[in-house]
């Protein structure tokens, strides 16, 4: 037998709170589910028009594209209609791709929607047993091929009672047939059905429906989270090896980098969104007065700063001599640049300006001479 067809088995070892969260992530990002619709045949349940409308419901509102169906007949025994295997343990699923009306009919045509009168003594919890070892090898199948596991859900259908204490006795349900191994608490049978009871996380939900013949039945829903069996075992060097970790980091590696990798663009993108909201200080300092600090500008993003004249628009202007504006201070993003007009000279560290430059630095000095030639320098300080 393959390690990819081993028979699982319950697991005593519980799963940490962060494994619980990666196997949930691994089955958001995947999606898909299990629903396996778990149906009495026994004439007792006689499924009425109300309980087919119910079934019809889970078909066409409830199953999503992406979904797998296993349909589950039952009575003394589990009735299989194919071959089982450690690989198919509830039979051939019957894939829903879409929400189309083939889609929907093909499922129904394989819902048993009317009960047998050659059906009787129906053996609940034998198929409980069946349905939950099932449902786990399903997962389990995919954590030892490293595909996705899947929530999974239960749908029964029948008049007897479920989740019941190990041990069926004719008071609790008179159906269960007298050599059944279910009747006896300590059996392995029993055994077993109890131990997958307590490994799967089981959340339950039912309503209860009345047939023609004032009967009452329930249609009882079992919703699974996704999980797994874990198992650890002790390796040579004083090491431990582990099934579920090793599936978490071969699933999670690639969607977790590339969440990593968009959440240092985002951290990256607000800070340059901040930086680029924040208005510039420009402190000048005419050196032609004793004062270190004349006067202060703001400067926004895609603004300018007029030096000479008042410009309208310009957010603020830096006198000098003259009666035209020498030049422009240009702010675009994280750049700042000197746009000459050409209308009067005008020098950036000592050097003529003719063209647009960019201004690297954080303090610089402007020279601004006068009809006389005469200098009129200007520092300017950038705080951002």
């Amino acid at each position: 037998m393959t390690e990819d067809s081993a028979t699982v088995v319950p697991s005593r070892q519980h799963l940490s709170p962060v494994q619980k969260i990666g196997l949930n992530l691994v089955s958001y990002l995947h999606g898909g589910r299990d629903v396996v619709l778990a149906i009495d045949l026994t004439e007792s349940v006689g499924l009425n028009d109300e309980g087919r409308i119910r079934l019809r419901q889970i078909v066409k509102d409830s199953l999503k594209p992406g979904d797998s169906v296993y349909i589950v007949p039952f009575a003394r025994n589990v009735i299989w209609n194919e071959v089982t295997s450690v690989i198919n343990p509830l039979g051939i699923r019957i894939e829903f791709k879409s929400e189309n009306k083939d889609n929907v009919d093909k499922i129904l045509a394989k819902i048993p929607l009317n009960s047998d009168s050659t059906r009787y003594n129906t053996d609940i919890q034998r198929a409980e047993l069946i349905v939950y070892q099932g449902i786990a090898q399903l997962n389990q199948n995919r954590l030892q091929k490293n595909q996705p596991i899947k929530p999974q859900s239960v749908v029964w259908v029948t008049d007897a009672p479920l989740l019941r204490e190990p041990g069926i006795t004719s008071d609790v349900w008179v159906e269960t047939p007298a050599q059944s191994p279910f009747r006896i608490a300590n059996s392995l049978e029993s055994q077993q059905r109890q131990a997958w009871i307590e490994a799967l996380p089981i959340q339950v939900r039912w309503r209860s429906i009345t047939t023609k013949d004032n009967r009452e039945y329930k249609l009882t829903v079992v919703d699974i989270v996704p999980t797994v069996q874990e198992f650890c075992t002790p390796a040579p060097g004083g090491e431990e090896t582990c099934l579920v970790n090793s599936y978490l980091i071969k699933q999670l590696w690639l969607p977790g980098l590339v969440f990593f990798l968009i959440l240092v663009s985002t951290i990256f993108g607000v800070i340059k969104f901040w930086r680029l909201q924040k208005k510039w200080e420009l402190i000048v300092d005419f050196e032609v007065t004793a004062k270190p600090e004349d006067q202060k500008c703001r400067l926004p993003n895609k603004k300018r700063i007029a030096i000479g004249e008042f410009d309208a628009s310009c957010v603020d202007s830096i006198d000098c001599p003259g009666e035209e504006v020498r030049a422009y201070l240009v702010r675009k993003g994280e750049k700042l640049y000197l746009e000459p007009t050409n209308l009067a000279p005008i020098y950036y560290q000592g050097r003529k300006i003719d063209s647009r430059i960019v201004i690297s630095r954080s303090r610089f000095r402007l020279n601004c001479p006068d009809a006389y030639n005469r200098e009129y320098e200007i520092v300017i300080q950038i705080k951002k």
